[in-house]
């Protein structure tokens, strides 16, 4: 038989077949097949070996030990035959992650639930006892203050799991108490004030120009008794360096005639004057006692007066 009569034999399907072995046959043979010349080559053939420098030079090296992207033509610090590795760590290779199933997960104990809800209700009872509290107190100062609450049943204790629920209530409570603390404390501090204030001493302050009796009769005799003191220990200083002007001092005499304090309003613009002028009120106390149409309804008289040193070497008051 030949060869075309075998193919006739064969038919369409028979000769599809035996192509398709053939193709396999040498797309396989191509694949593993390796000439035994390009096996000895590929074997005496050196691996080229490149690496990357971060500098470069001018100059080329003559003998290269390497290939690389520039020229380097320098030493190291170690007579080693080194290379520069990365600085960075080789990256770790991490388990697949462990995740644990929402059904898996530990859920609350009923003891743990349990002091929760023991702690709720107990800080609920707390909130319930400041706000008694708090009731009371507005009812002890309702005298002062009107402050509108609604009326609490006794008999009936408060509910925690309802209190919980009503938020309100306890920013009710806690704002009923920290007001009542507030007008309790403002109520301490005005009774407070108004004792000091009555603990304070009576004080009159007088001027030049006074014109009721009682207070001019007294200040008279003080001023006379301050500028008689002034004449007789008139400071030398001013004398010696010609110094004169004027001062506005005023000085506070307790009832007892004693000095409370010695301030200058305004200066004479030298300190030896001035300085002089509270030396001349300290030497010419104690003063007289305050009458009793005085003493009865002040403690303590601010005498303001305008002292003037003259030319003359002479003190004077207004």
């Amino acid at each position: 038989m030949t060869g075309k009569q075998w193919l006739a034999n064969l038919g369409p399907l028979g000769i599809t077949l035996v192509v398709s072995l053939v193709i396999h046959a040498v797309l396989i043979i191509a694949i593993t097949f390796e000439p035994p010349v390009l096996k000895l080559f590929k074997d005496r053939m050196p691996p080229l070996d490149i690496v990357l420098v971060n500098s470069k030079t001018e100059s080329k090296p003559n003998k290269a030990d390497l290939l690389a992207q520039a020229n380097l033509n320098r030493g190291g610090n170690t007579e080693d035959d080194r290379r520069m590795k990365s600085a960075l760590p080789p990256p770790k290779e991490t388990p697949p992650e462990l995740t644990k199933k929402p059904e898996l997960q530990a859920r609350p104990s009923a003891k743990i639930v349990a002091d929760v809800t023991t702690e709720a209700e107990r800080r609920q009872q707390h909130i319930a006892d400041l706000e008694r509290q708090a009731q009371e107190l507005m009812s002890q100062i309702n005298s002062t203050y009107k402050v509108e609450s609604k009326p609490t049943q006794k008999s009936a204790a408060p509910d925690p799991a309802k209190s919980l629920k009503d938020p309100t209530a306890k920013v009710s409570g806690v704002d009923l108490m920290a007001s009542s603390l507030d007008i309790a404390r403002l109520e301490a501090q005005i009774a407070k004030q108004q004792d000091d204030y009555q603990k304070r001493p009576k004080r009159k302050y007088i001027g030049a120009r006074t014109q009721e009796y009682r207070f001019a009769a007294y200040v008279e005799s003080w001023r006379q008794k301050v500028e008689k003191i002034g004449n007789m220990n008139y400071p030398e200083a001013a004398k010696d360096q010609k110094l004169y002007g004027q001062l506005r001092m005023t000085v506070s005499i307790r009832s007892d005639g004693s000095i409370e304090s010695i301030e200058v309003n305004q200066s004479s613009g030298y300190k030896v004057l001035d300085d002089a002028a509270k030396r001349i009120v300290e030497m010419a106390a104690p003063y007289a006692v305050f009458p009793e149409d005085i003493k009865k309804d002040t403690d303590i008289l601010g005498i303001t007066r305008t002292w003037t040193f003259t030319k003359e070497d002479s003190l004077s008051s207004e």
